[in-house]
């Protein structure tokens, strides 16, 4: 009896340590697919980043629990703020958690912006960024957008940007660096490992769909004046450079003619005596 019991338990042991080994296996797997598919696509550096009309910032608490300021939801602002100052983007979708009334993201953020002297006509507030993933089949889906810059931290860029592939949109990653060093981020790291295999499920295996998809809204984008001067003068300058061109094909076609005329002269000369 004794001897069957301990051969139970050691075969219960090793389905256990097989199925261990197999949960390893699938989440160390599903990290480095999702981090080697995108590694290309994030800059570390603000000024570095690409150039894209739309910049999409992620929502995140504004303060921390113990009370302090959240330094992810700091440096988010201000790499928004220096992206759209710089002209690297012209219009940011701010998307994040409304769920309910005492806790608002959207709002959080386009206060904060505004305080950084970024317009309201370049921010749109997307309320029903409940998650990565809502945030970018929204923006897909009801905003219109097909190219984007995402804005938010290291750890997070590669799950946001590997679900934007996979939804279909041109993205790319600006890091959003903090200034300080910030406790606890082995914790989110840790969590973020088990939120790309998490994706990988949304995306091939159960078919998530957002919570909450609505009207289509598509995003208004109103160039900044300095912007509009510049496309102008670029355009004065295009002209300038094809009416140059032109003058200078003309005085090489009347060269040629008279080039053409001076050779040709003889010969005409000479058939019209001997016919």
């Amino acid at each position: 009896m004794h001897a069957l019991w301990w051969k139970v338990f050691k075969s219960l042991l090793m389905s256990l340590g097989a199925l261990m080994l197999l949960l390893g296996l699938v989440l160390v797997g599903a990290n480095l697919w999702v981090l080697g598919s995108t590694r290309g696509l994030i800059e570390q550096e603000l000024p570095m980043c690409s150039r894209e009309r739309v910049g999409i910032v992620f929502g995140t608490s504004h303060w921390t629990r113990s009370g302090m300021r959240n330094p992810y939801f700091e440096s988010r602002m201000v790499a928004a703020a220096h992206l759209v100052h710089s002209g690297r983007v012209h219009h940011l979708l701010l998307s994040g958690d409304n769920s309910t009334r005492y806790y608002n993201e959207p709002i959080t953020m386009w206060r904060d912006l505004r305080d950084r002297q970024v317009r309201d006509v370049d921010m749109t507030l997307d309320y029903a960024g409940f998650s990565t993933f809502d945030t970018l089949a929204r923006a897909r889906d009801v905003f219109g957008v097909e190219r984007a810059l995402l804005i938010t931290q290291t750890w997070h860029l590669p799950r946001a940007l590997f679900i934007g592939k996979a939804l279909g949109l041109e993205v790319s990653g600006c890091a959003a660096v903090p200034g300080d060093p910030v406790s606890g981020l082995w914790r989110i790291k840790a969590r973020e490992w088990l939120a790309r295999v998490a994706t990988l499920g949304d995306l091939y295996l159960w078919g998530r769909e957002p919570y909450f998809l609505g009207p289509q809204e598509p995003l208004k984008i109103f160039p900044r004046r300095w912007q509009a001067s510049w496309q102008a003068s670029e355009n004065r300058r295009e002209l300038g450079v094809s009416a140059s061109a032109f003058a200078m094909r003309k005085a090489h076609g009347s060269a040629n003619d008279s080039l053409s005329s001076t050779l040709l002269s003889p010969a005409r000369e000479g058939r019209g005596e001997g016919e």
